[in-house]
């Protein structure tokens, strides 16, 4: 599947420079990024995977996968917490991981780079534990838009809508969680 030959060094969606790094450079930090992506800003999902790699002293499906779950929810749990739900998704990623490692051999990066086109990368990713349907075309997004992976049909995979695919920039992210807040506001009326 061809991709574009200079992906961005960082996704600015933490604040975070290492953070942001993980992110465009792990496919796992990304995943897990968006399985957390619920309850809490988008710089607290996205920037736990870095931090969840600190306390376990490595980030990767196979470490996370092997863990029990009282040591994954301690890891999520321990101050500050990972997340407002730390137990509920601690285990929703222990989840993801051993997907990872079962369908694709510990590497997420193949759940994208073996899709033999965008219709079957979107049903891989909506099978994600964690990720529905908006979320898996929010992360189709972000990997055509902005890591360049181009699957055959992604043109018409695309959302309509704005996503985090169409976020490049820090001030990109104030705008696109400020038109996220009005719009939630507007639904409240």
């Amino acid at each position: 599947m061809p991709t574009n030959p200079s992906p961005p060094a960082s996704l600015p969606f933490t604040g975070d420079p290492d953070a942001d790094r993980l992110l465009a450079s792990d496919p796992l930090a990304l995943l897990v990024g968006f399985v957390l992506d619920q309850q809490v800003t988008i710089q607290t999902a996205f920037r736990a995977p870095l931090e969840l790699g600190r306390r376990l002293g490595r980030f990767d499906a196979a470490t996370i996968a092997g863990l029990d779950e009282a040591a994954l929810v301690a890891a999520f749990s321990a101050r500050p917490a990972l997340h407002r739900f730390p137990a509920v998704m601690a285990r929703r990623v222990g989840e993801l991981a051993r997907v990872v490692v079962e369908r694709y051999g510990g590497d997420a990066g193949r759940i994208w780079t073996t899709a033999p086109d965008a219709a079957e990368l979107e049903r891989r990713l909506r099978d994600l534990p964690g990720i529905g349907p908006t979320k898996a075309k929010a992360l189709l997004a972000v990997l055509v838009k902005r890591l360049g992976v181009r699957p055959p049909g992604w043109e018409a995979a695309l959302p309509s809508y704005p996503t985090l695919g169409d976020v490049d920039t820090p001030e990109a992210l104030a705008a696109y969680q400020a038109s996220k807040r009005a719009a939630r506001a507007a639904g409240r009326r």
